[in-house]
C-alpha cells in the first residue's frame, strides 16, 4: 500500500512539474517563430498548439503581417493532425493594444482605385480580408481557447470573440474601440459579440460608447468563463483546459465544435437535422468504444490512445 501511495505521489509530482514547465514555457518564448513575423508557435504539451501574440515592444498591435499571418497560421493548424486543441495567447504587458493604426493607415484610408466604384471595391476587398483573419479562427475545428491579460482593445475583442472559450486575469479589461477612432468595428465584434454576451442593452452600450469592461464585469455577462489571479495563474489554467480537451475523442471534440457554431446561426430544427447528417457518418467510429469501454473500466479519457484526425 505504501509503495503504491508512493508512486501515486511521485506520478502526480511529475505531472504537475511538467506542467509548470509546459508554462513556463508558453510563457517565455523569445521570438516570433518563422516564417511568422508576429506570432510565436510552440507545443508546450501533446496534441496542444500555442499561439502567441508576439509583439510585445508595440503591445501587440495587429500590423499589416499580423492580418495575413494568422489566416496561414490557422489554416495550418486546422489541417495538423497532431493537433487537438489551441490556446491563444498575448506576450509581454497586455493581450493587444489593437489594430496598429501607423501601419494599417496606407491600406485603410488611402485604397486604390481610378474613381469612387473601384476605390469602394478595393476597400470592401480589404476590408473582406482582415475579416477573414479572425472567421479562420472560427472555423478551425480545432477547439480556440483564448488567454487575456492585461488589455484587450479593438481588434482583440474581434479575436477574442471567435474563440471557443475565453479566460483573463484579474486586471484584464476590454474596450470595443472602433467608434472612438471613428468608424463602425468592421471585422467581427458587432456580429459576434451580441451572440456571446447575453444583453443587448450591455452590447450596444459597450460599442456605442467604447467603455472599458473590467474582469468581473466581462465573467458575470458571460464573455469570459473564468478569472484568474494572474498570468502565470491564467496560462496555467489554460493549459490544463486544453489538456482536458486533447484528452478526448478528437472526432467528438471537432464535431462538437463543428455543430455548435452551426447551431448558433440556425434554427434548433436545423441544427438537429445537420447534427443528424454528420452523426450518421460520425458515429461510425472506434473512438465511442474505446470511451466506452474505459468509463466502464472507471478510466479517464485521457487515458485511451484515440488515432489522430
Amino acid at each position: 500500500m505504501l509503495s503504491f501511495v508512493r508512486s501515486s505521489l511521485t506520478r502526480n509530482w511529475g505531472l504537475w512539474h511538467a506542467g509548470q514547465s509546459a508554462v513556463r514555457a508558453m510563457s517565455s518564448a523569445g521570438a516570433p517563430t518563422p516564417p511568422f513575423t508576429t506570432l510565436s508557435i510552440s507545443h508546450p504539451a501533446e496534441s496542444i498548439t500555442h499561439v502567441e501574440l508576439h509583439r510585445p515592444d508595440k503591445r501587440n498591435a495587429m500590423n499589416k503581417a499580423f492580418w495575413s499571418e494568422m489566416v496561414d497560421c490557422f489554416n495550418q493548424i486546422s489541417g495538423d493532425p497532431d493537433c487537438r486543441v489551441v490556446v491563444v495567447s498575448g506576450a509581454g504587458k497586455i493581450f493587444t493594444a489593437g489594430i496598429d493604426l501607423m501601419d494599417m493607415a496606407s491600406d485603410v484610408l488611402q485604397p486604390e482605385g481610378d474613381d469612387l466604384a473601384r476605390t469602394s471595391w478595393n476597400l470592401r476587398k480589404i476590408i473582406s480580408k482582415y475579416q477573414e483573419t479572425f472567421s479562420v479562427i472560427e472555423r478551425c475545428p480545432k477547439p480556440v481557447v483564448v488567454a487575456v491579460h492585461g488589455a484587450c482593445v479593438g481588434g482583440g475583442v474581434d479575436l477574442i470573440t471567435a474563440c471557443d472559450i475565453r479566460l483573463c486575469t484579474q486586471d484584464a479589461w476590454f474596450q470595443v474601440k472602433e467608434v472612438d477612432i471613428g468608424l463602425a468595428a468592421d471585422v467581427g465584434t458587432l456580429q459576434r459579440l451580441p451572440k456571446v454576451i447575453g444583453s443587448r442593452s450591455l452590447v450596444n452600450e459597450l460599442a456605442l460608447t467604447a467603455r472599458k469592461m473590467y474582469a468581473d464585469e466581462a465573467k458575470s455577462s458571460g464573455l469570459v468563463s473564468r478569472v484568474f489571479a494572474d498570468k502565470e495563474a491564467l496560462m496555467s489554467g489554460a493549459l490544463e483546459m486544453a489538456g482536458e480537451i486533447a484528452g478526448r475523442s478528437p472526432v467528438a471534440v471537432q464535431g462538437t465544435k463543428v455543430n455548435l457554431v452551426y447551431s448558433r446561426d440556425h434554427s434548433v430544427p436545423e441544427g438537429l437535422d445537420y447534427m443528424a447528417t454528420w452523426n450518421m457518418s460520425m458515429l461510425q467510429t472506434q473512438d465511442v468504444m474505446k470511451s466506452a469501454q474505459a468509463a466502464m473500466e472507471k478510466r479517464s479519457p485521457k487515458t485511451v490512445p484515440f488515432s489522430k484526425l
